[in-house]
């Protein structure tokens, strides 16, 4: 399984099978530094400090408000009892009274947690908001060779999943957080004031609730750890079946692929069943202990009431403390749980806010207002990797017009020339210039807006052939688009689709076929009308017939324009001004089709070998 597939899903803590406030507590992802995270994280909400304040005191009031009212509950308890066992009858009116000041505390109890939520969830967002932002600003600035070193999958669970972790963490858990403590102080006091003796019996089975919690915990974490893994492979297995569901059925191997997903579904099961039955049994050991409590207080409170230490009615409010006594130390374990996850997704979203950017642009750029399209490379250096340099020395002269075919072995080096070109990398050494500026001294996007790309790898994006078309060149009319589809020959068969020019296209544009697509990319270079043309294997998907109507139109686009022609057919670059034939990232030949011939070298081996190959085919 591919990383990119293990690190698509949720964070570990909040996936499907996490638990909430009285649910299965998940293995955290722990972060490598959690104070300076933490810290850093707490910087983008100090904006909003006066709403974390009333948030703060919303949910302390809320809190507050909500603990007071067992107590007095108590008291209409106490009076109703008193009424009954005295004889001369119960209180209604003082007991009627009660209840109002309760049903008011209730509904003020609620208001404040509804402005606690309501401020927060807009702290929450709008902290998330800039985060994003930054983060999506950030990923604009960064150079090729980030996305070149990750998996696309890891990048989007960085700015999806990761961020998404953060968002709910401060909405919920942090609220959560703070009714927690606040819970836990306040049920202490109000246990306190109602008696000490009973309080110290509350307190000392806490002990046994850790002690549990732990062992139990201890013992399913390693279980929740397997079922993530056999989740992600269980994942990884469909999303390769589907994708590669074309081969799978050509090859036959429905059988194995189903066998294969029976297998790793058998061990989801049995990891996944371990998990929840381990951690399913806390609940059941807790309330054990909790009601061993209980018992224990009722006796004792029984007591103390006979010997009038008490009122019965404090009683029972001390037995609704108790109960919600467990309730927020649960809490506050998961949510101790949920934290680690959520700080370790904020330093994951934080490392890519502190990559390496691109280099700055020139404060005064300089801009060519008509390219001509004489590019110069002089003694250029280049290496992935500072100490190991693939170019060294390149010298090439292009003048205005001149089509230059590059050619070479696999990992040659000849896509890694059009990046330099488009400055997609920064060179190690020596410059570039197109009409004798250097691209340095150029913005990025005034120097690529002067190149048109068809790559073999073909792009398109999810809406119309129209859009699609357009997308090289902002404010084209619909006249233009359709010139330049017909430029490509790809007017008749855009036309023979039900929609026409209208129809969208799917996220992979699996909707049309290889060379469909090829030859709607060659219309968005055609419409984009660059002075300098770069063409890796354009008509590489295409039928034969096809190639030669590209191969004619591509004639016509090239007219007067400096093209960049990477071929892996010799036969398709004949007529080239300059072949560069490069090996091991250097420049080993360059001439004209005719002159590499006659040198008899590394060239003339790889043309005839393509012939000969060629001949046999025949």
């Amino acid at each position: 399984m591919s990383q990119s597939k293990k690190r698509g899903g949720r964070p570990a803590g909040g996936g499907p099978f996490g638990g909430g406030p009285h649910g299965p507590m998940m293995p955290a992802q722990k972060a490598k530094d959690f104070k300076g995270t933490f810290n850093r994280l707490t910087r983008y909400l100090r904006p909003h400090s006066g709403k974390l304040f009333t948030v703060l005191l919303a949910a302390i009031l809320s809190t507050v408000f909500s603990i007071i009212s067992p107590k007095i509950l108590g008291e209409a308890t106490t009076i109703l009892f008193k009424g009954i066992m005295s004889g001369t009858g119960v209180d209604f009116a003082a007991i009627q009274e009660i209840m109002l000041w309760l049903a008011g505390l209730y509904v003020v109890s609620s208001l404040f947690a509804y402005l606690q939520q309501y401020v927060m969830a807009g702290v929450a967002q709008r902290t998330v908001y800039d985060l994003r932002k930054e983060v999506n600003e950030k990923l604009n600035r960064l150079p090729l060779k980030y996305f070149d070193a990750r998996t696309h999958g890891e990048t989007l669970s960085r700015v999806t999943n990761d961020m998404d972790n953060i968002s709910s963490t401060l909405q919920q858990s942090l609220t959560q957080m703070i009714t927690s403590v606040v819970t836990l102080v306040g049920v202490i006091i109000m246990m306190l004031t109602i008696s000490p003796v009973l309080t110290l019996i509350v307190i000392l089975t806490l002990p046994f609730s850790v002690i549990v919690t732990m062992m139990v915990a201890k013992r399913s974490q390693k279980h929740f750890a397997a079922q993530q893994k056999h989740l992600g492979q269980l994942n990884g297995h469909v999303e390769e079946m589907y994708t590669g569901h074309k081969v799978v059925k050509a090859f036959g191997r429905e059988d194995q692929s189903i066998a294969e997903f029976d297998q790793v579904n058998e061990k989801l099961f049995d990891a996944g069943w371990r998990a929840q039955f381990i951690s399913g049994s806390i609940m059941p050991l807790m309330s054990f202990i909790g009601n061993i409590g209980y018992v224990i207080i009722a006796v004792v409170g029984g007591i103390l009431v006979t010997k009038r230490s008490i009122e019965i009615g404090d009683i029972q409010a001390f037995i609704q403390y108790s109960r919600q006594f467990t309730q927020p130390i649960t809490q506050l374990a998961n949510i101790a749980n949920v934290i680690q996850s959520t700080i370790a997704s904020a330093e994951r979203v934080f490392e890519v806010l502190d990559e390496e950017e691109e280099v700055s642009e020139e404060a005064a750029p300089k801009k060519l207002s008509n390219p001509r399209g004489e590019v110069r490379f002089e003694h250029v250096n280049f290496g992935y990797e500072e100490d190991k340099l693939l170019i060294e020395d390149m010298n090439i002269d292009v003048l205005p017009g001149q089509t230059v075919a590059i050619v070479g072995p696999t990992g040659a080096g000849k896509t890694t020339l059009v990046n330099l070109l488009m400055r997609f990398y920064e060179l190690s050494g020596g410059q570039i210039t197109i009409d004798h500026i250097d691209i340095k001294k150029m913005t990025r996007s005034d120097l690529r807006s002067m190149f048109g790309m068809v790559l073999q790898d073909t792009w398109l994006f999810n809406g119309t052939i129209r859009d699609n078309i357009a997308y090289g060149k902002a404010g084209v009319s619909d006249k233009e688009i359709v010139q330049a589809a017909e430029a490509a020959h790809a007017d008749h068969f855009i036309r023979t689709l039900p929609d026409g020019y209208d129809t969208i296209l799917n996220e992979e544009a699996s909707n049309i076929s290889q060379g469909q697509k090829q030859l709607l990319t060659i219309a968005r270079a055609i419409l984009a009308d660059p002075a300098i043309l770069i063409l890796d294997e354009a008509t590489s998907s295409v039928d034969t017939r096809t190639e030669l109507y590209i191969q004619k139109a591509m004639n016509r686009l090239m007219e007067g324009r400096t093209s960049f022609v990477i071929a892996h057919r010799l036969s398709t670059i004949r007529d080239a001004d300059l072949i560069l034939v490069m090996n091991q990232g250097s420049i080993i030949e360059q001439g004209t089709h005719e002159e590499l011939l006659e040198q008899k070298g590394f060239y003339a081996d790889l043309y005839n070998s393509q012939f000969s190959a060629g001949q046999e085919a025949g």
